[in-house]
């Protein structure tokens, strides 16, 4: 099947996903983190199929459409540490931080895949 728009990505559906899961377990941090925490990791969670969605508009130019993916796979990076950081302070489990850490590894082999072929994703 020739993917027709960024919704349709298998990357950006398990970033979207994701984003989702972090966004209702961090409804449980404590109030004092509502400015910290909880806004870091929902941003960087929402950037990564945000700059997905983008790169899929850049992708006649192929070093633009790496760059907006490396941009992804930075914010993914980026919810990794936040993700860390949750457990730490002991506002998420280890076993539930353990199954998103995965994801997010699985999204960061995705793009990685697309930012080493961006000719692939070309529009014909």
């Amino acid at each position: 099947m020739k993917v027709q728009s960024f919704d349709e990505l298998e990357v950006y559906r398990l970033a979207f996903a994701v984003q989702q899961e972090i966004f209702e377990l961090s409804k449980r941090f404590p109030k004092e983190e509502a400015y910290s925490l909880t806004d870091q990791i929902r941003r960087s969670s929402r950037s990564v199929g945000a700059n997905i969605a983008e790169a899929w508009r850049k992708r006649r130019y192929p070093a633009h459409f790496a760059s907006k993916l490396t941009d992804s796979d930075g914010e993914n990076a980026e919810t990794q540490h936040w993700l860390r950081t949750a457990e730490a302070c002991q506002y998420l489990d280890t076993s539930v931080v353990e199954v998103l850490l995965e994801k997010t590894r699985e999204i960061g082999a995705k793009l990685g895949r697309m930012i080493a072929t961006p000719e692939n994703w070309q529009p014909r």
